[in-house]
């Protein structure tokens, strides 16, 4: 199977070619990625849903992330992007239905199973309202590994340092990677267990605006 290419960028964002994915995480190109968080309002609370990404993950494995995100491979946009929901979590969305948050800039770097990475991406951060049950999702399970939801007041409050731990409940992949899911007891979530990145506690607060 053919690895998947991405446009790759200089540190201005000028298009300065295409590249594997591994090359490019090798490398340190810079290239685009969609992220999507998914939010629910019950009552006067508002939930926000967020995936564990699988172990097998070249970047990050293990850990909490955005609800849904993905690169963008050679040649697509942001609106093509948007596939990656479908993909992931089994959901079909507009792209009008998605509420831009803003655009983040981030550099990481580490090693995953011996083998180094440096990630440089420009994401396009939007929102999205979705009142279907977790259990109604259908999980990519060789990305994903569970959907959790959690307060979004308390999220805030963590990712701003003033909570230790927080409790979350979900769905995971059943089984080895086959697909199924199972209903999951609370989990207890802490923001080192997150995906690094800055500005969590801002998106958070961005949401609430979400309708």
């Amino acid at each position: 199977m053919a690895e998947e290419l991405f446009d790759i960028y200089d540190e201005h964002l000028n298009p300065i070619g295409t590249a594997t994915r591994s090359e490019t995480h090798a490398r340190g190109y810079w290239h685009r990625s969609f992220h999507c968080w998914l939010t629910r309002r019950e009552g006067d609370r508002r939930f926000v849903r967020f995936q564990l990404r699988q172990a097998g993950k070249d970047t990050h494995p293990g850990h909490y992330d955005i609800t849904v995100a993905g690169h963008l491979s050679a040649g697509e946009t942001m609106r093509d992007a948007v596939r990656e929901i479908e993909e992931e979590i089994g959901i079909s969305v507009a792209f009008e239905e998605l509420i831009p948050i803003g655009q983040l800039r981030e550099e990481a770097d580490g090693e995953v199973n011996g083998v180094p990475f440096i990630d440089r991406e420009v994401s396009d951060v939007f929102g999205c309202v979705c009142d279907l049950p977790l259990t109604s999702l259908t999980l990519q399970a060789e990305e994903v590994a569970g959907v959790y939801e959690a307060d979004l007041e308390e999220l805030i409050r963590l990712f701003d340092g003033e909570l230790p731990e927080l409790n979350a409940e979900g769905v995971e992949v059943a089984g080895s990677l086959s697909g199924g899911l199972q209903q999951t007891a609370q989990r207890t979530v802490r923001s080192a267990e997150f995906v690094p990145r800055e500005g969590y506690a801002e998106i958070m607060r961005a949401l609430r605006a979400c309708t």
